[in-house]
């Protein structure tokens, strides 16, 4: 799934899901420069994909988040 290979490769925490509406999910914790660069990947989207809209809501760390993996 691109989110987890972008999230990984920038040291992120957290997941990604497919919820039932279509939209995907994503709760991350990391730096913000790499936040920031994970944003700008998911705006993009990969190849062939259509992204309409990325929401961003920002939190206080936690630190509970473990390794960036998928959720079902």
């Amino acid at each position: 799934m691109f989110a987890e290979a972008q999230a990984r490769r920038l040291g992120l925490q957290g997941y990604v899901r497919n919820r039932y509406d279509g939209a995907v999910e994503v709760e991350a914790e990391g730096s913000t420069p790499a936040l920031e660069r994970f944003l700008d990947l998911l705006r993009q989207g990969p190849r062939m994909a259509r992204v309409e809209d990325v929401r961003v809501k920002w939190m206080s760390f936690k630190g509970d988040l473990g390794p960036f993996g998928v959720r079902g």
